[in-house]
């Protein structure tokens, strides 16, 4: 990226600050001071960073570090890293004052050598700029809870949530406006439900779980038995459990299972508009990347990773530590820690053989066609 347009790049925040309508000097103060505040962001040496995350500094350790950023964008004071080797080159080009890397790299900017640089980024993102702050409301006098649930410590609860028969809220939960828990629900302690997020009747979600706004967890499933040509829907008996530190997506949708319980691993992350079908099984610790579909009782391994927009049949399992490539179709059983793409799914190295092919075709078939007309006037002899 060339000085031209990383300063354009770059400079999206002054522009949008430059629209700003001039305001009072002294509301200009109190606006800077809120900022200041819910934006603080404490200064750490270069030394103080190597120490969090576990690494070795080259250049000089008392270099204070305020911020962190992209290999492009970053400037005087910031740090970015290095994780892919195809970025390299651009090592060379930023202005960071910092970089983290898995081995030494030629730059002028100083450097933190760690095993995992893009882990220990994420550490020195936590440790300078810390996980968003939820506002401290308590329970708002227009949320909808009723008088038999139970609500742990240190809750906020904002208006318009409700909170319904004997469901039980743990600690330290923050619940923005518009969440619906149903009755019977069990949520763990330091759970965080955006704006419209659904948990339904009976469902169990353990600790520290995440779920995103217009999320829906354990709506019936898309059961119905087919007679004379009319559909008629199956009762869906089971329930939603989220373990511990499992997030759910933006507009996802976990179905309740239809007689068995649908369960989402510890651990799990599940993106953006994810549809996971009644009674499936996923496994600690899986990528549900967004748009990807998995339908009714299917079971995933744990450690799987499944990219965007894949569809899995339902009634298949999938083994441990198994990636699937984006807009795959996977309808066969799933061997532990394969490597899988295309429609229908195939082992990785074939389905790329396979494409190649597809790329060559037009030439072959050219060639047959010429072949056949050879062997026609040999016939003709």
């Amino acid at each position: 990226m060339n000085s031209a347009n990383r300063a354009k790049h770059c400079s999206k925040e002054l522009r949008m600050l430059a629209k700003v309508p001039p305001m009072p000097s002294k509301a200009l103060v109190i606006y800077l001071k809120r900022k200041r505040t819910s934006n603080y962001m404490p200064q750490k040496t270069l030394q103080e960073i190597a120490d969090h995350v576990g690494g070795v500094v080259i250049g000089d350790p008392s270099v204070i570090i305020e911020s962190a950023s992209t290999l492009d964008c970053a400037g005087a004071g910031q740090i970015t890293f290095l994780s892919n080797p195809k970025y390299a080159p651009r090592v060379k080009e930023t202005r960071a004052a910092a970089v983290l890397v898995k081995e030494e790299v030629e730059t002028s900017a100083a450097q933190i050598v760690t095993e995992d640089p893009y882990y220990a980024f994420m550490q020195a993102v936590v440790l300078l700029h810390g996980h968003r702050e939820h506002p401290r409301t308590g329970i708002n006098k227009r949320a909808d809870i009723s008088e038999l649930a139970k609500i742990g410590q240190n809750c906020n609860i904002h208006p318009f949530a409700v909170v319904s028969e004997n469901a039980v809220i743990g600690d330290n939960c923050q619940l923005y406006s518009g969440v619906f828990i149903g009755d019977n629900v069990t949520l763990g302690d330091d759970c965080i439900l955006y704006p419209n997020a659904v948990i339904y009747d009976g469902c169990r979600v353990g600790d520290r779980v995440i779920v995103q706004s217009n999320a829906s967890v354990g709506q019936d499933g898309f059961g119905f038995a087919t007679h004379k040509g009319e559909h008629h829907k199956i009762p869906q008996i089971g329930i939603v459990i989220l373990e511990d530190d499992v997030e759910i997506g933006s507009n996802s949708v976990i179905e309740r299972g239809t007689l068995d319980n649908t369960v989402i691993g510890k651990g799990s992350k599940v993106g953006d508009a994810v549809a996971i079908g009644h009674g499936t099984k996923i496994g600690p610790h899986c990528l549900l990347v967004p748009q990807a579909g998995i339908s009714g009782s299917t079971e995933l391994g744990h450690h799987c990773v499944i990219g965007g927009q894949v569809g899995v049949v339902g009634h298949i399992k999938v083994g441990n530590r198994v990636t699937v490539g984006a807009r795959a179709a996977v309808i066969n059983n799933v061997p532990d820690g394969a490597t899988i793409l295309g429609s229908p799914a195939i082992e990785a190295n074939k389905a790329k053989r396979a494409y190649v092919l597809i790329e060559t075709l037009p030439d072959i078939r050219k060639k047959l066609k010429r072949l056949d007309k050879e062997i026609n006037k040999l016939k003709d002899k």
